[in-house]
């Protein structure tokens, strides 16, 4: 299985920051052979052959870091399965204020057109034995 590209890009993104900050890790991103489809491979492996169903993010990246610091390192099979990356969304107090007068509009509309809405009559019939009332 190919990793999802959000796994790729959030992988790729912690390798850069680490690269632009620690000297001696930046020379082992340009290692020849290595590429982000194989470290994500190599991650998926190693979390595989852990058998554990979560990790921390810094135990996954340590994986990435692991992978471009060895010169010679076993990539494994390509496999299936589903990888989730949690991100977080911070939005500013503009934005919560925005989001919540959103809803709040939403909900009164909806209430609105539930309380104007015309309840439907229905006629019933009464049959008084065989004769059929009209009142």
């Amino acid at each position: 299985m190919k990793a999802t590209d959000s796994f790729k890009e959030t992988i790729q993104s912690y390798l850069a920051c680490r690269a632009a900050t620690d000297e001696l890790f930046a020379p082992n991103m340009s290692k020849p052979g290595k590429t982000i489809d194989d470290c994500c491979t190599y991650i998926m492996n190693t979390v595989k052959n852990s058998g554990c169903n979560g990790f921390a993010d810094d135990e996954i990246f340590g994986m990435a870091v692991h992978y471009f610091d060895e010169d010679i390192i076993e990539v494994g099979k390509p496999i299936t399965g589903h990888v989730v990356v949690n991100h977080t969304i911070s939005l500013s107090e503009t934005e919560q204020a925005e989001a919540k007068e959103a809803a709040m509009k939403k909900a009164v509309a909806e209430q609105l057109s539930h309380l104007t809405a015309k309840p439907k009559v229905v006629k019933k019939e009464v049959v008084v034995g065989d004769q059929i009332s009209l009142f």
